[in-house]
């Protein structure tokens, strides 16, 4: 097999050699500069947003402690808020030797050091890590993926994942969703509080409360569409990284066929409370292909990734894998 990565064959040691340097992760630039751009327009939203909550609530002490408070809460708990709505819990190589062993060794090629190993007790076949960076990450999949992919498929899925611990993907995520975030809780506090105590407000209280309302709805839509944004980007570059990583694109793109070929059989009712969790997964747990919608999803669609890996396969002179046409 051809390949700019060392091949990783399931079940031994992998062979790099001389060519370990250019199988480990590399820098994107192109994600960089979208990742940079992208925060650099939502620290000006961001700033732009506190402010204006301070003339309109007259207390920017109030703003600025609340604000410092919930972004802290959300950036150093997101792995466990993650892991408890996933049902995910952490398990040891005695019980998974197989999953382990696999992390291991994409970790040693990767030179990165080795994330917290967890399972998801759901039959929906998906992958997500997440953590703040990479010394306090967590790579989950569910039993669903463990049971429907063969070894090597597993092997490209978790290559992706590990792409964006490396290249801190989730850390950048969960910082730039926070004022999305926030702005979505204004909105609800605000229409609530209007829908059960308007009756009771002066007509300056009720006009603050709209202004509140809407700057959030409007701050919500803006860093709404630049997360969905990035979020496809960084998608295809984890695509691109594993693929690299491994020397075997076409597994990958078989597992992700599989996979969401498998989630389209998941019964929607199944798949509600995963899909708040849908930019931290391998692929989307939406069971369809997005119509209109792509422009707001937050992975590419299942064609645009399987044409990147073709093209990096022909790139790679990578040999068909057997079985597959």
């Amino acid at each position: 097999m051809g390949g700019a990565g060392c091949t990783l064959a399931v079940g031994r040691v992998p062979d790099c050699g001389v060519m370990q340097m250019q199988s480990r992760f590399r820098s994107d630039r192109r994600l960089t500069v979208r990742m940079t751009v992208t925060m650099f327009l939502l620290g000006l939203l961001y700033v732009a947003f506190v402010a204006v909550l301070i003339v309109l609530l007259k207390s920017w002490l109030l703003v600025v402690v609340l604000m410092a408070a919930l972004f802290v809460a959300q950036f150093w708990f997101s792995d466990r808020i993650a892991m408890f709505a996933m049902r995910g819990r952490v398990v040891e190589r005695e019980e998974y030797p197989e999953l382990h062993a696999v992390v291991d060794r994409l970790c040693a090629i990767a030179d990165m050091p080795k994330p917290v190993v967890a399972v998801s007790e759901m039959d929906m076949p998906n992958a997500f890590a997440t953590g703040r960076n990479p010394e306090h990450a967590v790579v989950c999949v569910t039993t669903g993926l463990l049971r429907r992919l063969e070894p090597a498929e597993l092997e490209g899925v978790l290559a992706h994942e590990l792409s964006h611990v490396a290249h801190k993907d989730v850390a950048v995520i969960t910082i730039a969703s926070f004022l999305g975030v926030i702005a979505g809780l204004i909105v609800r506090f605000a229409f609530y509080s209007q829908l059960f105590g308007g009756g009771r407000r002066d007509q300056n209280t009720a006009v603050i409360f709209a202004a509140v309302m809407g700057v959030s709805a409007a701050v919500y839509a803006i860093s709404f569409l630049l997360i969905r944004a990035l979020s496809r980007y960084r998608e295809l570059a984890a695509d691109r990284a594993a693929a690299l990583l491994t020397g075997r694109p076409s597994v990958l793109a078989s597992a992700l066929t599989k996979v969401s070929g498998e989630i389209a059989r998941i019964p929607t009712k199944d798949l509600r409370t995963a899909q708040a969790f849908n930019a931290f997964y391998f692929t989307p747990a939406t069971g369809k292909e997005p119509g209109i919608e792509r422009f707001f999803s937050t992975h590419p669609s299942l064609e645009q990734r399987l044409d990147q890996l073709g093209r990096i396969s022909a790139e790679l002179g990578e040999a068909p894998t057997p079985g597959k046409a």
